[in-house]
This record gives C-alpha cells, structure tokens and sequence, in this order.
C-alpha cells in the first residue's frame, strides 16, 4: 500500500505543518500490526502525526473506572485518536471497552459510511453510497438491567429529548456539509410508542430548521432492512437509535464488502475517536496477514477531520488503485490475494 502513496507523492513538494498529536489505541487481536502499517502509511503520506499509543485493558473493579488513566490523560489533552480493534467477553465479565470508551468521553454520535469499492464483488449490491448515523450513548446499550427473579431478566431501553435532539442535529449537519439529500429517521415507534415515539419528535423538530432542500422522512426498521437487501439505493442517511444503528452499520458493511473494509469515527463536541470495526481476530494474530484497510479508511476518516484533506485523499486515491488492480501480489487473504500486513 505505501508504495501506491509513495507513487502518488512523486515529484511534489508540500510545505511542512508542526505535527498533531493523536492517541493510538492499537487494540488486541491483529490490532497492533494493522496499527503498525498505518502509521509507516501515514508517513509515507507526509501525514504528520504524533502517535501517542496506549493500551487499553479492563480495570479491576475496585479502581472505580473500567479505564486506565493514561487513556484519560491523552485523549483529554489531543482529543483526537485511532483506535484498533479491542475483545469484549461475551455474556460475562466487564462492560465492552469500545462502550465504555464512547461513554466516559462522550461520544455520541457513530459516523458509518458504507461505500462500493474498486474490485470488490458484492454481487448484486453495486454503487452502494450510504451512511449510518448511530446514537452511540443510550438506548439499549445504557446498561440498565436486572433480574427481577430467577429465571426473568429485564433490560430497560433509554431515550432521553436531549441525546435524541443533538443526534438529529448532527446528522442534518453532516448533511448539510457532505451533500447528502435525504435524511431517514428509523425507529419502531409503532411498537415502542414512547421511547421511539420520543425519538422520531426530536427528528421531527430539528428538521424544521433545515432548508428544504434536504429531505426528511421517517421509517420503521423492519422496512429499511428490507430495502437495504433489496434496493440500497433508496436509502441516502439514516440517523437511528443505539442498537438500530449498531446492526444496520453492519448490514451495511456488508453490502460493501464487509467490516474490514468499512470506516467508522465516533464524534462528540469537542473529540472524535476513529475505529476499525471489526474483531480481533486472534486465529491469524502475529502471522502477518491481516487487512488493515479498515483502520486505514478510518484514519483517512480522521485526517480529513483534522483538515489534512490532501493527505488524506493521497492514502485513499492509493487504496483504491490497490483494491481496483485486482492484483493477489497487492491483496490479503481476505480478498482473494496472498499479499502481507506489511
């Protein structure tokens, strides 16, 4: 991949920027060398970064934050950072550390753009350009559960006016600034009356303030599902509760070729965290195979955030024209190819 960005920097002069500093988490799994090709990419790009890694494990309880301090004392500081893929226990143990990482910092909304690739077969899903915005801090996922008795667990679903408001703000503006046309707010309001109801009221409300020229409308979950399988091309941005959104970004990622080709940033007021969001993948850990395309559109993500547009255009020009060759020399496992992390 560097060769394709060193390719692209041939000939050309670029003036020098005082480096931005930026928290690393590398993650587990494949995450450190999927991390370690984006940083030797990134500067290949001239993108200049300085990394600050730090590792992210649970706490023990009796710490009172399920996070380390140094990830406090960084992020608070750049309020930028990439992250790698990090392991959640299943059904058991600590909350999932990407939760507690959007949480603690707040960052409340999840960006999910799902895009067709050069040399990706999907077939029959071609030209898929969509985005899923996700409520990232309650809903489901606010960790409200119990068991009433044995044998009756009860989990409680939260939506509140105000998460409800400032997504449905963000996901207009993130209309407004990317030229997006049609914002779709999802729900089941049909069913959970109050909840989504009080969802789809904020959605109504802030689009009031928006010029005409974006369209809004509202629909059910079970029908944007259905169309994403059968016609993606009706659907432009979706802005959705917690949970919605965390399933439908997946359904989207694969509509494009899978989660280890699809970027994600996380945004709040004042941070953002960009994130590969696929698994750990501990079965091919350390054997240098992995594809570490997702975390890199996700820094291209990140730098286009910070302003650094050019650098960011100059790693993403170079995946495209790696992914459109079709060439197994320049291509993981995972794509058909026999190429390394490195």
């Amino acid at each position: 991949m560097w060769q394709a960005v060193r390719a692209a920097r041939a000939g050309r002069s670029y003036g020098t920027r005082a480096a931005i500093p930026a928290t690393l988490i590398m993650g587990d799994g494949i995450g450190p060398e999927i991390s370690e090709a984006v940083m030797k990419i990134f500067s290949h790009a001239g993108a200049n970064i300085d990394w600050e890694p730090v590792e992210v494990t649970a706490q023990p309880p009796d710490e009172g934050r399920l996070l380390p301090p140094a990830i406090y004392e960084s992020f608070n500081r750049t309020k930028i950072g990439l992250k790698g893929p990090l392991g959640t226990p299943i059904g058991k143990g600590h909350m999932s550390l990407n939760l507690a990482i959007r949480k603690e910092f707040d960052l409340y909304a999840n960006v999910r753009p799902a895009i067709s690739l050069p040399g990706v077969e999907t077939i029959p899903y071609r030209g898929v350009d969509v985005v899923v915005i996700r409520e990232n801090t309650e809903g489901e996922y606010s960790g409200i559960e119990h068991q009433v008795v044995p044998g009756v667990a009860q989990s409680i679903k939260l939506i509140t006016r105000k998460a409800s408001l400032r997504i449905a703000k963000f996901a207009f503006d993130f209309a407004l600034q990317n030229d997006r046309k049609t914002v779709t707010a999802v729900h089941k309001a049909n069913v959970m009356k109050k909840s989504d109801g009080l969802f789809l009221e904020c959605c109504d409300e802030v689009s009031a303030c928006y010029p005409k020229g974006i369209n809004f409308r509202k629909e059910t979950i079970d029908n944007v599902c259905l169309w994403l399988t059968q016609s993606p091309e009706k659907l432009d941005l979706m802005v959705l509760p917690n949970l919605y959104g965390d399933i439908v970004s997946d359904l989207c990622s694969g509509l494009v070729g899978g989660l280890g080709l699809t970027p994600s940033g996380n945004f709040g007021d004042e941070a953002a965290m960009f994130e590969a969001v696929h698994g750990t993948a501990p079965d091919i850990a350390g054997q240098d195979k992995a594809n570490p395309t997702a975390l890199l559109l996700s820094g291209v993500m990140m730098l286009r955030h910070l302003g650094m547009t050019r650098e960011g255009n100059r790693i993403h020009n170079a995946i495209l024209s790696v992914l459109g060759s079709q060439d197994p020399r320049k291509l993981t496992g995972d794509l058909g190819g026999n190429a390394s992390t490195t």
